[in-house]
C-alpha cells in the first residue's frame, strides 16, 4: 500500500500526517481504526489524518493541539511524500 503523508517535527513534537478519503475522517470509528492499523509504521508519534472536501479545504482528525496548529499551515508548505507500507 502507498500512502501520502508527512512526518513533521514542530516545537519538539514529531507527528505524522496521513492523507485519507473523507469517508475516513467523517466517521470516528473509521478514523480510529485506520490510525490503529497504521500506527506501527509511525511508531511513538501522534498520527493526524487529513482529508479534503470538494472545495479542497483540509479536514484533520487527531490530537487537538496538532490539528489546531495544522489549520494555520498552508497545504503547499507541508513536505508531502509517498510512504510504501507493507
Amino acid at each position: 500500500m502507498v500512502v501520502h503523508g508527512s512526518v513533521i517535527i514542530e516545537q519538539g513534537v514529531t507527528f505524522a500526517i496521513i492523507v485519507v478519503k473523507p469517508e475516513v475522517t467523517n466517521y470516528t470509528y473509521r478514523a480510529t481504526k485506520f490510525r490503529q492499523e497504521i500506527s506501527h509504521f509511525f511508531p511513538r508519534m501522534p498520527i493526524i489524518l487529513m482529508s479534503q472536501d470538494n472545495n479542497g479545504v483540509p479536514h484533520y482528525y487527531g490530537r487537538k493541539d496538532i490539528v489546531d496548529f495544522l489549520k494555520t499551515v498552508p497545504l503547499d508548505k507541508i513536505p508531502w511524500k509517498k510512504y510504501h507500507i507493507y
